[in-house]
């Protein structure tokens, strides 16, 4: 599907968290960033991104998301004996392997040396290719043509790097980026103790003891795709059209699992902004470089809310209008319409959405 004219879809989002270490550094403490002079809380795009791919897996159409495993030989040779069932699994393992290898990706032990990204419809390409005889050295350009085209929906979305075959690297049509709080935050320490429940009645003191760190905070997040890429890779308009409302869906209902069971952070976001334009995207994170300073009573979500619609009107002194926009809050505070329109639900929101790209992906023309 060829596209003559740009789309950008932005997500921006504020959620507030509880007590909580959804995403920690090496020391097991949650990540933080310098931001406008103070420290804030940060959930890394890994993370996040992770929680989405698996939003994917439960919600997306089957067979369109991708799998990233080194145990790629093994995965491509359970679908050559599905195709073959009269092969053996070691003959199947050796030519799967051939085929990968001949692709230009190195294996030891029958494992990829990195993780690596395959899509469902370029391993059973790749099976094929085995079944047919077409894994050679001489079937290389082809074999490597199977692995760069028909990309699952995330590897679309995330991109893949291959740093022994350069040809394979797909370009993310998607960025997602880190998380921060829009105001400044204090780590702080949950000093625990547990008890031995067989300790001698004779016996005082706990079993085991230790601290974690945590903290609260109300997080900006903000991801975007380049609609008009992400077309071409997909090649259809329904599929793009359905895969940019799930990623909106995953966006907004995901959450990385860091101490979950301790914390229960179950939240979901306070306010949802989804715009599209046709001459850049925009990250409206610089509505919070001054963080946000509010009275115990009043809380952070309505001030970051505030604070988000001002900046986009801000944006309008540099960039174009949007061509649409889209936006859902669970707060009953006024916007005073600097948003354009009326607050929807998730439905109606994706609803709307996939209408307008739709009807931008039907004007370009394929």
């Amino acid at each position: 599907m060829m596209t003559k004219k740009r789309l950008y879809m932005d997500v921006h989002v504020i959620q507030t968290l509880p007590p909580s270490n959804i995403n920690r550094d090496d020391t097991g403490s949650p990540k933080t960033a310098q931001y406008g002079g103070v420290r804030r809380a940060r959930v890394s795009s890994q993370a996040w991104k992770r929680s989405m791919r698996q939003y994917f897996n439960q919600q997306g159409a089957e067979g369109n998301v991708g799998i990233r495993t080194k145990d790629i030989v093994n995965y491509v040779a359970t679908k050559v004996r599905t195709l073959n069932p009269d092969l053996s699994q070691d003959v199947a393992i050796a030519e799967a392997e051939k085929a990968i290898n001949n692709a230009g990706i190195t294996t030891k032990e029958h494992m990829a040396k990195a993780l690596f990204f395959l899509g469902n419809r370029q391993a059973e390409g790749l099976a094929r290719a085995v079944v047919s005889g077409k894994n050679e050295k001489e079937d290389r350009k082809e074999l490597q043509q199977i692995i760069a085209n028909n990309p699952e929906i995330d590897i679309a979305l995330f991109g893949r790097m291959v740093a022994d075959a350069p040809e394979l690297n797909t370009d993310a049509s998607c960025q997602v980026a880190h998380a921060i709080s829009t105001h400044a935050i204090q780590t702080e320490f949950d000093y625990f103790t547990a008890m031995d429940d067989l300790l001698a009645e004779d016996q005082t003191g706990a079993g085991m003891l230790g601290n974690i760190e945590y903290n609260s905070s109300t997080l900006y997040r903000y991801a975007n795709i380049s609609v008009h890429n992400f077309a071409v890779q997909l090649g259809e308009k329904e599929a793009t059209v359905a895969a940019c409302k799930l990623f909106v869906e995953a966006f907004v209902n995901s959450l990385p699992t860091g101490k979950e069971n301790t914390f229960a952070h179950q939240t979901i976001p306070s306010f949802v902004m989804v715009t599209l334009r046709e001459d850049r995207p925009v990250n409206l994170v610089s509505a919070f470089e001054k963080p946000v300073r509010t009275s115990d009573e009043n809380g952070y979500i309505d001030m970051s809310i505030d604070r988000l619609a001002d900046e986009y009107i801000k944006t309008e002194k540099i960039v174009l209008q949007p061509e649409a926009n889209f936006y859902l809050k669970l707060s009953e505070k006024s916007l005073d319409n600097r948003l354009g329109r009326e607050s929807i639900n998730l439905s109606e929101l994706l609803s709307q959405l996939g209408e307008a790209i739709s009807s931008h992906l039907e004007e370009v023309g394929e």
